[in-house]
């Protein structure tokens, strides 16, 4: 596979400083490291970014994260290895990646849930985290980019 043309963001130098420092802002915001990579891997699997899997899994490795729970992902719902805030935090990151699924894609029923287990502060961080892995979800597959290459 060739991807089409190098990351959109390598063109303009602006982008390439401001996108890595706006994929890190969620970190240290009190949501932990595990929560997060679940979602970048949850998101980029509904958007099949290959280049983001591979990437998500190198780093779902270093933060200390089993296969096991990456292996399970898909069927999150009905697995026990999640948390009652991991699920909260799925729930929430699947309704904003699939915005056109139904008529109010983030319901009040989500979000009730995402509140029982996440401050404001928390909830911020994660919003920011799902919007910032679907900008480079939609970056990579637009341009095929090729997953391994960075």
């Amino acid at each position: 596979m060739t991807a089409r043309m190098k990351n959109p963001a390598s063109y303009f130098a602006d982008a390439q400083s401001v996108l890595p420092t706006l994929g890190q802002i969620p970190r240290g915001k009190g949501v932990d490291d595990e929560t997060l990579e679940l979602l970048h891997f949850r998101v980029s699997q509904i958007n099949g970014c290959a280049w983001c899997l591979d990437f998500g899994r190198r780093t779902a490795e270093k933060a200390g994260m089993g296969f096991e729970k990456l292996a399970v992902l898909p069927g999150w719902r009905e697995a026990t290895v999640f948390s009652d805030a991991q699920r909260a935090a799925l729930e929430l990151a699947e309704a904003m990646t699939r915005l056109s699924d139904r008529p109010e894609a983030v319901d009040d029923a989500i979000w009730a849930e995402a509140e029982k287990h996440w401050s404001e502060e928390q909830l911020a961080a994660i919003i920011l985290w799902v919007a910032t892995t679907n900008l480079y979800n939609r970056l990579n597959v637009t341009v095929k980019q090729v997953p391994g290459t960075w």
